[in-house]
């Protein structure tokens, strides 16, 4: 598209490229570190934003290692972002693009951001993982975007660092490349035994048949999951407490860091035994179950089916919890009482829809808990909660990804008096 240029990377943005400067012109390059020179080649323009590969790497970050997968890099697997950074660096860059996401969209430059939590395992760590259809019929990751918007095919892979050994050896026993109509096809790593969901592309049932200890459900395009072989749902526990999970209902796929986020989460509310907690977004209950026992009564709010009857299911024994379907935005109506703390789990790219937050601030709360995979639209949801009253108390990020630029932050709304 253009001649080469020769640029030095500034800071990490947000979404996992390194950003430097050229003629006045941010430019975008992903592969970097902050600190290194480069040769690029722009390969898209929006505006006076640049995209760019680089081409040669002139001075190199200390933090520079080589990667561990073949299949990561530019034109390759798009599962990983920064293979090639050691991973204490990947810590520091992650609290530093939270902290300039809170100062640059959330209008809030002394937010006080604690030390980022370190997943307790850098490799290996996925127990949830989806591979796709590539375009020779063999089964992939999505593949690495340059700029947004960007058409990049699958790629087909026979190894992924990231995920858990156990999943790899057996997405590889199944040969599901021989198997017609496969779309997609995500393993899941239980207490009892594995689970492979099928996304079909005319929503029949596959030809597939198995003889290894295992749960085969076929999840459909309206989202209803149906069970071929094994068990509809899934064991996982955490803190000494099990979950069950229905096949499409959503469960973090780091379940090593699932005790930490939830120890974050109870610390944030700071609970006396004697609020009444609304819990939205809620999922399957898991942070319910845990908070339960720290409550006068519990409200959870969840509009997907399974996994409203999972969080009926996780919450059984506790008398005190009301379990409501509902989409956040129409759930306001139906709330009963009043209600004196809330914690919200919204959709990482979209955070807090308009009819949420301002149904949450209406209810009057003296502290929201606001847990986020999106530090942009946690910023942006900052700023709106601040300008209706509420003030960023701090924020704790956790690193449930090593290797990619995601991250998980909880953080703590109070009350102005």
């Amino acid at each position: 598209m253009s001649d080469s240029i020769e640029i030095t990377l500034e800071t990490m943005a947000n979404g996992g490229s390194a950003l430097g400067r050229n003629a006045g012109r941010t430019v975008f390059i992903p592969y970097t570190i902050p600190g290194e020179t480069v040769m690029a080649q722009v390969v898209t323009e929006k505006g006076r934003t640049l995209f760019a590969e680089g081409l040669t790497l002139l001075e190199a970050s200390a933090d520079r290692v080589f990667p561990r997968c073949e299949f990561f890099g530019p034109h390759k697997c798009g599962g990983c972002h920064w293979q090639h950074i050691a991973y204490g660096a990947q810590l520091l860059l992650k609290q530093d693009v939270l902290t300039d996401q809170l100062e640059r969209i959330g209008g809030l430059p002394d937010a006080e951001v604690r030390p980022l939590i370190a997943a307790p395992a850098e490799w290996g760590y996925n127990e949830y993982m989806t591979f796709v259809r590539t375009a020779d019929g063999r089964l992939g990751f999505p593949g690495a975007r340059f700029a947004p918007g960007a058409d990049v095919p699958a790629v087909a892979v026979n190894a992924c660092h990231v995920l858990h050994p156990d999943l790899l050896e057996l997405k590889d026993s199944l040969e599901l490349e021989k198997v017609t109509g496969i779309e997609e096809a995500t393993f899941i790593r239980t207490d009892d035994a594995p689970m492979l969901i099928l996304r079909m592309a005319d929503d029949l049932p596959p030809e597939l048949e198995t003889d290894l200890p295992m749960s085969i459900n076929l999840l459909l395009s309206d989202g209803e999951a149906v069970n071929l072989i094994g068990d509809l749902h899934g064991q996982h526990t955490v803190s000494g407490r099990t979950f069950r999970v229905t096949a499409g209902s959503p469960f973090r796929a780091n379940r090593g860091q699932l005790p930490a986020l939830a120890e974050a989460v109870l610390a944030a509310l700071e609970l006396t035994g004697s609020e009444h907690l609304l819990e939205l977004y809620a999922g399957v209950g898991f942070f319910s179950a845990l908070l339960a026992p720290h409550t006068r009564r519990l409200t959870l709010v969840e509009d997907d089916s399974d996994a409203v009857d999972d969080a009926d299911f996780n919450t059984s024994d506790f008398d005190h919890v009301d379990v409501i379907e509902s989409a956040v935005e129409d759930v306001w109506e139906a709330l009963d009482g009043a209600y004196d703390v809330a914690l919200v789990d919204p959709p990482a790219e979209e955070g807090l829809s308009g009819a949420a937050l301002d149904g949450l601030v209406a209810l009057g709360l003296r502290r929201i808990v606001y847990v986020s995979g999106d530090p942009a639209t946690l910023a942006r949801d900052a700023k709106r909660l601040t300008a209706q009253g509420y003030r960023l108390v701090y924020a704790q990020p956790l690193d449930f990804a090593p290797q990619t630029f995601a991250l998980e932050t909880v953080a703590r709304f109070d009350r102005l008096a």
